[in-house]
């Protein structure tokens, strides 16, 4: 059978167990709230927003949420994620913690002031 791939943020947030889906859509709010002018889609299948180029995007694991904020994203909190699983534009936050939601809006502000930055440029 071949799953349907969802059209928009809401369901993709469905297709998850209702303890899951309050926490996506607590990252979907604080990414909104972060970047209010950036639009939400769905881009390789998870979450994004878009505000010049892509922000963020973010999806739901078994264990855990991952933020995708690209390399230059998380180079910039290297620090501050270094206490999670990470790879060159990705992070796992455990679903067992709590969320850091105000780490998600620090990076989130700095990737949309990076992407007006580069608007600028062209």
């Amino acid at each position: 059978m071949e799953t349907k791939k969802p059209e928009n943020i809401d369901e993709y947030i469905g297709t998850f167990p209702n303890d899951v889906q309050e926490i996506l859509e607590q990252v979907r709010m604080t990414i909104q709230k972060a970047a209010p002018e950036a639009k939400e889609k769905i881009s390789y299948s998870m979450p994004a927003f878009e505000q010049n180029g892509i922000v963020v995007y973010f999806a739901a694991f078994k264990n855990h949420i991952g933020l995708y904020a690209l390399p230059s994203g998380h180079g910039a909190f290297a620090e501050a994620l270094s206490k999670y699983k990470s790879g060159k534009g990705s992070v796992q936050f455990p679903l067992k913690e709590p969320m850091p939601f105000d780490l998600i809006t620090k990076i989130v502000h700095f990737r949309v002031k990076e992407n007006l930055e580069k608007g600028k440029k062209k």
